[in-house]
């Protein structure tokens, strides 16, 4: 691994999903004030079919170019390097053909059998024609992660965003009298547009990087093997576990909302309540993960290579460091969540109900961050297809008690059924990873320890919080979520912690 161009891509990534979340969370509280939380509901319900669309579209086909062009990178030339990227293309675009057929002449039918909501069609329709897009998107995409050069998919990315925003503001105001129906479709517009130009900026950085690809002189012009045969046997494990995780997911998506309008009574409540919990809550608290998903990222071509050497002393080292790093993190963000719910829903959002939401799943962020983190480095080391057994354990269990416990509990009964999948796929996908890197847990160094320090530094900081009754609200959270995280900090120092960062003498 070269440190130094890991940490800088790293850093690059993690300041890209700082802005982009950032800029989403914003966008998202405009957006929940113009469309309300019905159709921030609505929203997440089509949003659920555009993931599942997405997934048919892209394939799994990423990871495949990242891990084959990498491994040519070491092996192969500069035009191998190109026949694996536009086979990759080329397959993408016909299974996004596909995809697109799928959803424009079938949208009246998912929208009245599966969504149970006319007012979706339309959105769907136009979502449609975004998935060509994302597919070779997606594949420029791996390419750049393979070549460590992520500048450009981040650049892209940020752009993107500020696309989709840009349209979403300037036409949603000729949309939304029209009701929700229409208001979404606005968004879905502003999705589609955002897509096309941001596939058309990764194709010009493409264009510009190829001619200076770092590829081994070995003399061959292509290389040994199918480039469709590994394409497939890389990205089909992958590919089918999305495909039914996805699609399982975005059947629980659209049962959720009905199951908690069995026990309500009010499918407008439920609604609303779902969008509450999965367009406010969630994005909330996958907030300050952003750098972890740059670690997962960049973890996939380096444990490869890793891999690939029988370099088992690289693996623990890297997957130990990995696991004490998010650990460690995770575990203050949580606590700072506990503590500051309240304010921080009713800053973001003017809603306590989601306040509640927040303190009810803050507990699950260390798991969620963990689950994020191991699955790209399983991926690394070719456990894809433990992975999809995972991701269709865990996706038949939640579908199975939302059925069963859901309309009798109602909101409670989902967060319940929430914690108990995060406990059970993070259990499984962590012991598989100690497996394959032949080592144990640490319980001392990332639980214990983090644990301890995150307790005494919430004390810290609620307290501090409390002793200015008079000031606002956000200057009581700035204050205490930063007392937090300087008690935190000086703790594990003193605990020992933050290994990862220590050079060794």
């Amino acid at each position: 691994m070269q440190t130094g161009k890991f940490i800088k891509n790293a850093a690059v990534l993690t300041v890209t999903a700082l802005i982009l979340r950032g800029i989403g969370m914003v966008f998202r509280v405009w957006l929940s004030g113009a469309i309300g939380a019905e159709g921030m509901g609505l929203y997440q319900l089509i949003l659920s079919v555009y993931m599942l669309a997405a997934t048919f579209a892209t394939s799994g086909i990423s990871t495949a170019v990242t891990r084959l062009i990498a491994e040519e990178l070491e092996v192969g030339t500069a035009r191998s390097v190109r026949r694996i990227l536009f086979r990759s293309v080329c397959l993408t675009l016909v299974i996004a053909a596909a995809s697109t057929a799928a959803v424009f002449f079938g949208a009246d039918l998912i929208a009245e059998f599966f969504i149970k909501d006319m007012r979706a069609a339309l959105s769907l329709k136009i979502l449609a024609f975004s998935l060509p897009f994302m597919g070779i998107s997606s594949c420029i995409r791996g390419y750049f992660i393979a070549l460590r050069r992520v500048a450009v998919q981040s650049s892209a990315q940020v752009f993107e965003q500020l696309i989709r925003i840009g349209v979403i503001m300037v036409i949603i105001g000729h949309f939304a009298p029209y009701g929700i129906g229409y208001a979404s479709a606005a968004v879905l517009i502003g999705d589609t547009v955002a897509e096309a130009l941001s596939c058309l900026f990764m194709f010009i950085g493409y264009n510009v990087s190829r001619r200076n690809i770092n590829a081994a002189k070995c003399g061959r012009k292509s290389p040994p093997y199918s480039v469709t045969g590994r394409i497939a046997a890389i990205s089909l494990p992958i590919t089918a576990g999305r495909y039914l995780t996805t699609g399982l997911r975005t059947i629980e998506s659209l049962i959720v909302p009905q199951k908690l309008a069995a026990h309500s009574g009010a499918y407008d409540l439920s609604l609303a309540a779902f969008g509450n919990l999965k367009g406010m809550a969630l994005p909330v608290l996958f907030f300050p993960g952003s750098f972890l998903s740059a670690l997962s990222t960049l973890m996939v071509p380096e444990m490869s290579g890793a891999a690939a050497s029988g370099d088992k002393s690289a693996i623990r080292s890297a997957v130990s460091k990995t696991i004490s790093i998010t650990c460690e993190a995770a575990m203050i963000i949580a606590g700072i969540f506990v503590i500051f719910s309240g304010e921080i829903g009713r800053l973001l959002y003017s809603s306590d109900e989601v306040g509640i939401l927040i303190a009810c799943l803050s507990p699950l962020v260390p798991l969620m961050y963990l689950e994020s983190v191991t699955d790209g480095i399983l991926k690394g080391l070719d456990q894809q297809n433990a992975v999809f057994r995972y991701n269709v354990i865990d996706s038949a269990v939640r579908i199975a008690l939302i059925y069963a416990v859901v309309p009798l509990f109602g909101m409670a009964g989902f967060l319940t059924v929430m914690a108990v999948s995060n406990v059970m796929t993070s259990v499984l996908c962590i012991g598989r990873l100690l497996r394959c890197a032949e080592m144990g847990f640490d319980w001392k160094n990332w639980v214990l320890r983090p644990i301890i320090a995150a307790a005494v530094a919430c004390g810290g900081g609620y307290g501090a919080a409390r002793l200015m009754p008079e000031s606002g609200e956000l200057l009581r959270f700035l204050v205490g979520a930063a007392v937090c995280i300087g008690v935190y900090a000086a703790a594990m120092i003193r605990f020992g912690g933050f290994a990862a960062f220590r050079r060794r003498k």
